[in-house]
């Protein structure tokens, strides 16, 4: 079966290619029907007129005048009258409906059958007239006329001129549509939008207009909330720093247990805001080419224990990455893939980045969910082995606003493989 498009362009190209051919196969077949056939048919019946009326006016002429008439038919209509009937074989009907016409024409004006012969160059109409079996001769090039060829012929051409004239309508449509598609597509939410141009039709510069405030707006929206969520981080730190310090000065007769308590709490407060931190400035962060072999090795260098990576081919990989958003959504994935498995691996092929782990793996219908902020697999488990929740989620973020992509799949040796394509 033939898949159906899906580009707009190519489903009004279509669209008016299939209206357009059916508009010419009207207008071929209303002028084959009301304008070829009835000036054939009227040929047909002046062409029967013309060689009754030359066998009529021979026949009616003196002898002696006949030589001097069929001179002058000859000289000044192409026409050719005998009154030796010659044996000529049969003209070939098939190959020209206006022989057919003619034929039928010249039964009715005489009433009896006329039969039409061809030699090598005349077509001759056998008329009986006056006692006499005359033959007259005349071209045969308007059995040459073809109406089939001629209404395939307006098609093509019609056709031809409609399709080009409804291809450049389209795509002067079409092209600022996918324009807006792909700008719309590629939009991450930065300031690096490159607006579209406000030209062309009105719908279309209302559009434009829209998707470019649009994108003005959800850009500094983001901007903003990045900014206020960067500033409370840092500004919750001095109070943070102080409850520490309280905590270390609480005298030795409170509950050792409490204050245990109160140090996790402090941890996992810590953690929060390190993360919110570390994901505000990877959103902002500028990119430089980079060796992305070099990068995941240094990163695996800094972690203990050791991680086991695989580089593949030792082709140098050069990308443009801001390189301390990557370093953050790597650490991130293989510190999730350390707490859920019990090993983890990293392998690197072209621009991809594939973190592996052997543990219990993520159910396909939560690989999108696991993305969300604090959404945990096991709801029983605590903030203390559970981790913040944030990992995934500051890692998904911010391959969006990089344009990166992040997937989860099985691993075939069992657990899970996250991949992160540059």
């Amino acid at each position: 079966m033939i898949a159906r498009p899906t580009s707009l362009l190519v489903r009004t190209n279509l669209t008016l290619a299939v209206s357009s051919l059916a508009i010419v196969a009207i207008a071929v077949v209303a002028l084959q029907f009301f304008v070829v056939q009835p000036i054939a048919e009227q040929s047909a019946d002046d062409q029967a007129a013309l060689l009754v009326l030359t066998a009529q006016t021979w026949v009616e002429l003196p002898p002696e005048s006949r030589p001097y008439f069929e001179l002058e038919l000859a000289e000044q209509h192409d026409l050719f009258i005998s009154a030796e009937a010659a044996a000529y074989p049969p003209a070939r009907y098939d190959e020209s409906p206006f022989l057919t016409q003619l034929e039928e024409r010249l039964n009715a004006r005489l009433g009896q059958p006329v039969a039409i012969t061809e030699d090598k160059e005349l077509l001759w109409a056998t008329l009986p007239m006056g006692g006499y079996q005359l033959q007259v001769g005349f071209s045969g090039t308007r059995r040459d006329i073809q109406p089939l060829n001629v209404g395939l012929i307006i098609a093509g051409l019609g056709a031809g001129v409609v399709l080009i004239t409804s291809a450049i309508i389209v795509l002067r449509v079409t092209r600022p549509l996918v324009q807006a598609a792909e700008r719309a597509d590629a939009f991450r939410g930065g300031a690096n939008f490159d607006p579209l141009p406000e030209k062309g039709p009105k719908e279309l510069v209302v559009l434009a207009r829209n998707l470019n405030t649009m994108a003005r707006e959800i850009s500094s929206l983001l901007s903003n909330r990045t900014t206020l969520l960067a500033g409370i981080s840092h500004d919750l730190k001095t109070p943070l720093a102080r409850m520490r310090l309280a905590v270390e000065l609480l005298p030795e007769t409170v509950d050792p247990v409490l204050v245990a308590r109160l140090e996790r709490n402090l941890e996992s407060m810590d953690e929060l805001i390190t993360d919110a931190l570390k994901f505000a400035r990877g959103t902002h962060e500028p990119t430089k080419p980079t060796e992305l072999r070099a990068l995941v090795a240094d990163l695996l260098q800094r972690l203990d224990p050791p991680i086991p990576f695989d580089c593949g081919e030792p082709a140098t990989t050069v990308v443009d990455v801001a390189p301390g958003a990557l370093t953050r959504v790597l650490t991130n994935l293989i510190n999730n893939a350390q707490q859920h498995g019990q090993d983890a691996a990293v392998r690197l092929r072209g621009r991809q980045v594939h973190v592996i782990d052997n543990g219990p793996g993520i159910p396909e219908a939560h690989r999108e969910a696991v993305f969300q902020p604090f959404f945990r697999l096991d709801r029983s488990r605590s903030a203390a082995t559970g981790g913040s929740g944030l990992g995934l989620a500051i890692a998904h973020q911010l391959c969006e606003a990089h344009g990166w992509s992040i997937t989860i799949s099985d691993h075939p040796g069992g657990g899970t493989d996250v991949r992160v394509s540059i």
